[in-house]
Formats: C-alpha cells, sequence, structure tokens
C-alpha cells in the first residue's frame, strides 16, 4: 500500500512539473512572438505587409465616413490603410446595424454587407459605435467573419464626458461588458464626448476624466488607444502623459473636427515626448501633411 502512494505521490509531483513546464514554454513563445507593446501591434501588422516602412504611428492613413457602397469602394481601392464607419441601428425596420452618421437613420448598405466586402481586403478597420443598441448585434455579425478579416479590428464608442461634450456618452459597462469578451484581439478606442466652440475658450481634459478612464481601462487585457481632440491637448499634456505612463497598452488617437481651430504646431509637444509608436494622428490631410513639414517633427 505504502509503494502504491509513492508512486502516486511521484506520478503528481512529475505532472505538475511538465504542466509548469508547458506554461513557461508558451509565456516564453509569446514573448518571443511579440514584437513590442501591444499599441504597436497595427503598426507591425501593416509593417509586415510594406505600407508602411517604420514603425511610426502618424505614417497611417486613415479613411472618414465609409457609410455608403461607393465611400466603401473608394476606401478599398484607396491608399489609407484604415477604413473608419460609424456603426447605427437603423430607425425603421428592419433594425439592423447600418453604417450612418447622426441625424441620418438609414444607409445604402448594412453592417453585414459592409463586412462582406472588407474581409475581401486586407485594410485595417474601425468601428465608431454611435449608439448602445447597435453593439450588440454588430459585434456577433463581426465574430462571424472573424477568421476571415486580414487587417486589425478598432472598436470605438465615446464612454465618458468630456470637455465641452454636449451629447450623451454610451453606458461604458454596458460597452465593455460586450465589446471586451468578443475583442480579444482587438484595439479598443475608448473616449470622451467633446465639443468646440470658436468663440470660446475651450477648456482641455481634467485630471478627474482620465483618472476615470484609467480606472474603466485597467483591467482590459486588450490595447487600448484613446481618441482625443487635437485642439484641446495642448493644455492637457500632463494627464495625457500621466495616463500614457499606466500601461504599454495605451495610446493616443489624435483627431480633428472641421471646424476646430487647430495649430498643428501644438502637436510636436506629444511627438516629441512620447514614442512614435503610441500617438497616432487622424487629422485633415493638410493638416498631417502642415504638420510633418514642421521643423523637429522628425
Amino acid at each position: 500500500m505504502g509503494l502504491v502512494k509513492h508512486k502516486w505521490y511521484r506520478f503528481i509531483l512529475c505532472t505538475t512539473v511538465i504542466a509548469s513546464l508547458v506554461v513557461c514554454y508558451l509565456k516564453l513563445q509569446s514573448l518571443s512572438n511579440s514584437k513590442g507593446p501591444m499599441s504597436e501591434h497595427t503598426l507591425e501588422y501593416f509593417l509586415n505587409k510594406g505600407t508602411i516602412q517604420r514603425t511610426d504611428a502618424a505614417d497611417i492613413e486613415w479613411y472618414h465616413a465609409a457609410n455608403s457602397k461607393s465611400k466603401l469602394t473608394e476606401a478599398l481601392r484607396g491608399s489609407a490603410q484604415m477604413i473608419e464607419a460609424d456603426v447605427l441601428l437603423r430607425g425603421q425596420n428592419p433594425k439592423e446595424p447600418i453604417m450612418a452618421h447622426p441625424p441620418d437613420n438609414d444607409s445604402d448598405i448594412t453592417l453585414q454587407d459592409w463586412l462582406k466586402e472588407v474581409v475581401k481586403s486586407d485594410k485595417g478597420i474601425k468601428f465608431y459605435f454611435k449608439s448602445l443598441t447597435a453593439v450588440s448585434p454588430s459585434m456577433i455579425l463581426l465574430e462571424e467573419v472573424r477568421d476571415q478579416l486580414q487587417g486589425p479590428v478598432w472598436i470605438n464608442a465615446d464612454i465618458l464626458p468630456g470637455p465641452g461634450g454636449k451629447a450623451t456618452p454610451l453606458d461604458p459597462h454596458v460597452v465593455l461588458q460586450e465589446v471586451a469578451q468578443r475583442s480579444e484581439n482587438d484595439v479598443l478606442s475608448l473616449g470622451w464626448t467633446t465639443g468646440w466652440d470658436v468663440d470660446a475658450d475651450n477648456p482641455g481634459y481634467s485630471w478627474e476624466m482620465v483618472h476615470q478612464m484609467e480606472e474603466l481601462c485597467r483591467s482590459l487585457k486588450q490595447p487600448v488607444t484613446f481618441p482625443v481632440r487635437a485642439a484641446l491637448i495642448p493644455v492637457s499634456f500632463p494627464q495625457f502623459q500621466w495616463l500614457l505612463k499606466q500601461s504599454d497598452r495605451y495610446s493616443l488617437t489624435v483627431w480633428t473636427g472641421k471646424h476646430d481651430v487647430l495649430k498643428v504646431e501644438d502637436l510636436l509637444l506629444y511627438r516629441q515626448n512620447f514614442s512614435k509608436t503610441r500617438i497616432y494622428y487622424d487629422l485633415l490631410e493638410s493638416q498631417i501633411k502642415q504638420f510633418k513639414g514642421l521643423p523637429g517633427y522628425s
């Protein structure tokens, strides 16, 4: 009986050791396959495709509002690596996810048909959820084509009130529950509602705003990019410097409104003080051209 117990003990010990070795091996494999912080994975994809020549997030081009059949066709044929589109639930029956930006509530293309075209390309995509009701059915449709998608997938939602924001943010807990569980390898683009008044003194992002956002994102496993309004970030440098220090999963995506007053020189502070892999610039074509021509840009 003692011999049996001894053999059983040795069996358990050997099994435990083997299991530990397997776990260590998998971790080492994961580390060896990783080419940097999670914020760099989108860049690595396009670098390997040859559409960018260096791991510099400023070299990523964006196609905006591909919310119709014609716009999507143009985006797929164009040079932009990332295609942005807005998703909401159709305003009348059949109530299904469509590509549209409020106040529009209808479109000539559904999300399902949009995805059927995108899977034929190697482009990256970025969904901007405009309504909470669209999130769950959209994620189900995304899951159906997940294995066919080649490029990076970014999921965007404004989940907290931000400077000058008048729109109601989407409930962060509902969004993260629906998205985070189904988007293990996606980039979560989580932002604040914002506003801009040309005749007013527009405030920047407060400490409270960035602390609230970091608290929501702290336990997530995915890379997270924070879309920030370009005209509002010059006075918010300390806040975003702190935010990016909290995790190498974090990055910024600097965007601008059509009518915002922006001095591109003000963005040099971010360009010069953060890793070039962690700041994306989703600006107007004229602005990005001017920005890249500034002394001190490189």
